[in-house]
C-alpha cells in the first residue's frame, strides 16, 4: 500500500511540476540533481558506490519518466463515458504495475553492487525527497508543516 501511495505521489509530481508556483520554473535537470544529491547523502554512499549507483539510478528514472508522462496525459481529463473511464482505470493500473516492475528490477540491480542496508536507505531517501518536494510546491508555510 505504501508503494502505491509513493507511485501516486510520483505521478502527481509531474503534474505539480508542470504547474509550478508561477514565480519559479520547474527544471527537470535541477530536480534530478537535487534528488541524486539527497539520495547519495542520505544513503551515505562513498565515491566508488556513487560512481556505480548514479548511472543505474538515472537509467531507472528515465524509464519511469516515460510511464509518468503517459500517466499525466491519461489523467488530465475525466472521460465522457463509462467505457472511457474503464479504459483509463485499466491503463492507470497497468502503468502502476509497470512502475513496480521497473522498481523491482532496478532494486535488484542495486543489490548486485551495494549492500542491502544502503539500498534500503536509497529507497527511503527517494520517498522522503518526493514528500519534501510536494510540501514545498504546495506552498504550505514551514511552520504549518507536519
Amino acid at each position: 500500500m505504501r508503494r502505491l501511495v509513493f507511485i501516486g505521489l510520483m505521478v502527481l509530481l509531474g503534474g505539480v511540476a508542470v504547474c509550478g508556483q508561477g514565480r519559479h520554473r520547474f527544471s527537470p535537470e535541477k530536480f534530478q540533481e537535487e534528488l541524486e544529491r539527497f539520495v547519495v547523502q542520505r544513503a551515505a554512499l562513498n565515491a566508488q558506490e556513487t560512481a556505480a549507483f548514479l548511472p543505474v539510478f538515472r537509467e531507472m528514472r528515465s524509464k519511469q519518466k516515460v510511464i509518468f508522462d503517459k500517466g499525466r496525459k491519461l489523467g488530465k481529463k475525466k472521460p465522457a463515458d463509462e467505457r472511457g473511464c474503464m479504459y483509463a482505470i485499466k491503463q492507470q493500473d497497468k502503468m502502476e504495475l509497470e512502475l513496480k516492475k521497473i522498481q523491482q528490477s532496478y532494486h535488484n540491480k542495486f543489490l548486485s553492487f551495494l549492500p542491502a542496508g544502503k539500498v534500503f536507505d536509497i529507497i527511503r531517501a527517494e520517498e522522503v525527497f518526493h514528500r519534501k518536494m510536494l510540501k514545498q510546491w504546495s506552498g504550505v508555510p514551514r511552520n504549518n508543516r507536519r
